[in-house]
């Protein structure tokens, strides 16, 4: 797959389209709810997005979307999902087959953002009052892979590593289709998107390296990076008394 970055794009970063998902009933989920949200359809108008609440009592951070199971999805840290048009238009070329806007499940279908490239920690202004803060890269599951029907999805996708971004919502306020997204805040650290799915999944050398994003980071990934790390500094501690 090949991807383009903010800079490369003719397009300036806006939301092409705001997508919102209702329960569906299907045989493929152990959600205690017996459906999914990942079918996620383009809204008509404005939507209001605000902090859930902490994973297991929040949901989704868009008013009016799905989150059937809050066990694994949802919450502050994974209010709003993002992934880029560029990105599905790749996928469309690789899958032969038409991927409309919020068929991943994405809340937000960019154009002109680089998604996987933005940085832990990154601050994104949409409209007059929303801010967004990137927080991590979205994990595919089997729901995700069913859904899609594509064979062998979950490794395609960990192998292509272009997952989109979880944000979080740090200042409420209504979005809608069109909106032009303005980066306000980049850190200044190694850490993007990409790069810490990379390390949660294909690369796990990298674990250590993602604590660079700080308080910023996801804390499930936090504590896999901390508990890597205690693991490999008493394997060199071994090592060297031997």
């Amino acid at each position: 797959m090949t991807r383009i970055s903010e800079a490369g794009s003719p397009h300036p970063p806006t939301v092409l389209t705001v997508n919102l998902g209702r329960l569906k009933r299907v045989d493929y989920t152990d959600a205690p709810s017996g459906g999914t949200g990942i079918d996620k359809r383009p809204a008509d108008g404005p939507v209001r997005v605000v902090a859930p609440g902490p994973k297991g009592e929040g949901g989704s951070g868009l008013v009016g979307d799905t989150v059937s199971d809050t066990r694994h999805h949802g919450g502050n840290d994974q209010a709003v999902y993002a992934y880029a048009r560029e990105d599905l238009d790749a996928w469309e070329r690789e899958l032969g087959r038409e991927l409309p806007n919020g068929v991943f499940g994405e809340n937000l279908t960019t154009r002109g953002l680089d998604v996987t490239g933005a940085r832990i920690g990154e601050r994104w202004r949409i409209g007059p009052d929303l801010l967004l803060e990137v927080a991590s890269a979205r994990i595919p599951c089997r729901t995700f892979a069913a859904w899609l029907g594509e064979e062998r999805w979950v490794k395609r996708f960990t192998r292509a590593a272009v997952p989109g971004a979880y944000l979080r919502v740090l200042e409420p306020g209504e979005i809608r289709a069109g909106d032009r997204v303005e980066i306000v805040r980049r850190p200044d650290h190694e850490v993007t998107v990409g790069f810490s799915f990379r390390a949660a999944t294909t690369e796990r050398a990298l674990l250590p390296r993602v604590l660079a994003a700080g308080e910023a980071l996801h804390p499930e990934l936090r504590e896999s990076a901390l508990s890597y790390s205690g693991t490999l500094s008493v394997a060199l501690e071994n090592r060297s008394g031997n």
